[in-house]
């Protein structure tokens, strides 16, 4: 008896254990315990102990010798939890597959010993782990047929982690109800055993979830009691909370409440560089802004809550943002851009909806036979005796059936061989006829073969001669005029002042001899079929930013403004087409635009597809010329500086867009100025 005691004690000194009274007296206990099975079930007590205290490793080593001790007396109830105290601590490290393994082992010694009550803290313990792992109709299952027995019971400790689980796997299937249910449940428990970070995480779901349900009031309430808990004193948590309580607070226009709590939640998630919660705060200040009539202020913080959104691909705060945005356009009278804020925001709410679309959570229904009572039951067959008189009647309806049967077997077989001969006969008729329409038809093919290649040859060379006809006038003028300038500078003609007032003259000229060449070439291999488009996933704004440094210097020398509204966005076309297209559309804005006028570029996303503006407030267009701009024939007009031009720019932007699957058009009013719009395709079209 002395070596157990003095062998306790110095287990006792070793592990360190002085947490508990409990403990103590527990451990000392053991060392005067001269039953086996009583020192397994003592050793048991001061499992359940070290694993709600967390301590995982003394508590294995208490594991390894009280089931070495079980296994010698056969001590099945101490066999059967010593297993499942192994598999809880499995789960507790990760382990999935060791833990399922012992669930598994557990759940059949306790079936062995008809024990309930913890058949229902092993699908419990089955359940947090599935739900834990994302399965949660599974997790669901078996966590809800443990909650009976472990209510009936009274089991707080079990039912705590039950309840929160349940309320949180509700919470990210979006059933609010249930979710409320558990939750509330969960508190209940967490305050009655003083559990501040149960009681925070449940306050703060409760909160999130009336929020959902538009219940406002008890949303608030829960946030507050979130901010003033002990857990409420750490800035990663008030840094969440502080926006959504002022955006709490606006749903009752109790906008100086609002402003409280949002303007402490930016200064905090500023400091902290906490981009989602940022986003979120400003939101919510411009829609306050927004409601108190600053909108100034508001479409800033607006602009920079979008800016954040996209960058962290936040869709909930984004779609937040396209509302706001549209509400505030729509103050302004902006009606327009208003309507675009409209478009985006169907656009993203649509897309999130399919991707998204769910089927709903299966209700689960207990039977009398569920899950936490999974005890052999054994059922008795009935022995039934043979009916003579029955069998025969039987005998007789089956021999009936079969000569039916095969009666209309027969029937059936004699009406196939009769439309098969049917058949052959009109085949016959008909493949003479089809021979010979098919002599007719490679006749007629060769017909128009004949006449399509002699109208290509035509028109082949048609574009020889106009080819030509441009290249000996227009391109030669260009080319010419940077001779004389280069002639001049040769002989020392100009002094340096003259040449440097010459050189955005001869810089304009280079250019439009790059892009008259550039579209030359381009049509010409259009006009000859040779065009062939590689198209490639590319971003819009990229394409952009390049073409707006090519005119830079033209833009400054005729005196216009540039501003660029492009977005990040991705098109699926022809990447050097789209830019010969962005190139000539900004070429023909700056032609036809004065001094003091302005070019917008921009994109939109519209219907799946990317649509590209290029907008001038130039002179316009008349509209009986509108018809003339994407026609094959050449069409062209002086700019407002006397630019020339072939005809061919417009021409070209239409066979190159769709030759990628796009379309061009235009809207113009005259001494208003003209929009190009162009729509591109963003992703590869489905072929049937």
């Amino acid at each position: 008896m002395r070596r157990i005691v003095t062998l306790i004690l110095l287990l006792h000194l070793f592990f360190g254990y002085s947490q508990t009274k409990e403990l103590d007296s527990l451990s000392i206990a053991l060392g005067f315990e001269t039953n086996d099975s009583s020192k397994v079930d003592t050793s048991l007590k001061i499992i359940n102990l070290l694993y709600n205290s967390q301590d995982f490793e003394h508590a294995l080593r208490y594991i390894r010798l009280s089931d070495k001790l079980s296994s010698d007396i056969n001590y099945k109830t101490g066999i059967a939890k010593i297993t499942y105290y192994k598999a809880l601590i499995y789960a507790e490290k990760n382990d999935y597959i060791n833990a399922m393994d012992g669930y598994g082992k557990a759940k059949v010694l306790f079936n062995k010993l008809k024990d309930t009550l913890y058949i229902a803290k092993v699908n419990n313990s089955i359940g947090l782990i599935e739900m834990d792992r994302g399965n949660f109709d599974k997790g669901l299952q078996y966590s809800l047929s443990a909650i009976r027995e472990l209510e009936r019971r009274g089991l707080s400790h079990e039912l705590r982690s039950a309840y929160a689980s349940l309320g949180q796997v509700y919470y990210k299937l979006n059933d609010v109800d249930k979710a409320i249910e558990y939750n509330m449940k969960a508190l209940d428990i967490q305050e009655q055993m003083n559990d501040s970070d149960g009681i925070s995480n449940s306050s703060l779901l409760l909160a999130n979830l009336y929020s959902k349900s538009k219940e406002h009031r008890k949303s608030i309430e829960y946030y507050e009691k979130v901010l003033n808990s002990d857990k409420g004193k750490i800035d990663s948590i008030r840094s969440s909370v502080l926006p959504k309580l002022g955006g709490e607070y606006l749903e009752f226009k109790d906008y100086k409440s609002a402003a409280k709590y949002l303007i402490r939640g930016l200064k905090l998630n500023r400091r902290n560089n906490n981009k989602t919660n940022l986003a979120s705060t400003l939101n919510n200040l411009g829609k306050l802004n927004l409601n108190e009539g600053r909108l100034r202020l508001a479409e800033k913080q607006l602009f920079e809550a979008g800016v954040l959104a996209k960058k962290i691909n936040n869709t909930d705060e984004l779609l937040n943002y396209y509302s706001l945005m549209k509400a505030l356009d729509s103050t302004n009278k902006r009606f327009d851009r208003a309507f675009m804020w409209q478009s985006r925001y169907y656009s993203l709410k649509d897309s999130l909806n399919k991707t998204n679309n769910k089927p709903s959570p299966k209700k689960f229904e207990t039977s009398l036979k569920d899950l936490s009572l999974n005890f052999d039951e054994k059922f008795v067959k009935a022995e039934t005796t043979p009916k003579v008189n029955l069998r025969i009647e039987e005998d007789d309806k089956l021999k009936k059936f079969k000569l039916f049967f095969y009666i209309l077997l027969g029937i059936l077989a004699i009406v196939c061989l009769f439309l098969v001969l049917i058949y052959l006969k009109r085949n016959n008729s008909l493949k003479y006829t089809q021979e010979l329409e098919e002599k007719n038809l490679k006749i007629q093919l060769k017909n128009e073969a004949f006449a399509e290649q002699t109208k290509h040859l035509e028109n082949i060379n048609n574009v020889k001669d106009k080819l030509f006809s441009i290249v000996s006038h227009d391109l030669k003028d260009s080319l010419s005029s940077i001779n004389g300038f280069i002639d001049l500078l040769r002989d020392g003609s100009l002094s340096r002042e003259e040449f440097d007032n010459l050189i955005p003259e001869l810089s304009e000229n280079a250019n439009n001899a790059s892009l008259l060449l550039f579209n030359l070439l381009n049509w010409s291999k259009s006009q000859m079929q040779s065009l062939k488009p590689s198209p490639s996933l590319f971003d819009i704004q990229e394409v952009f930013e390049e073409k707006i440094k090519l005119v830079e210097q033209r833009l400054e020398s005729k005196g216009i403004e540039l501003v660029d509204h492009s977005l990040r966005d991705f098109a699926y076309a022809d990447r050097s087409m789209v830019e010969i297209v962005i190139q000539n559309l900004m070429a023909n804005a700056l032609k036809f635009s004065r001094k003091g006028d302005k070019i917008t570029v921009s994109n939109h996303i519209s219907s799946g597809s990317c649509i590209i503006s290029v907008a001038d407030t130039g002179i316009g267009i008349p509209k009986q010329n509108i018809d003339k701009l994407f026609k094959s024939n050449t069409y062209s007009t002086i700019g407002t500086n006397n630019e020339k031009g072939t005809g061919l720019g417009l021409s070209i932007c239409k066979e190159l867009v769709e030759l990628n699957g796009g379309k061009i058009w235009v809207e113009s009013t005259v001494g208003v100025g003209s929009t190009f719009y162009v729509q591109l395709p963003k992703s590869k079209p489905n072929k049937d």
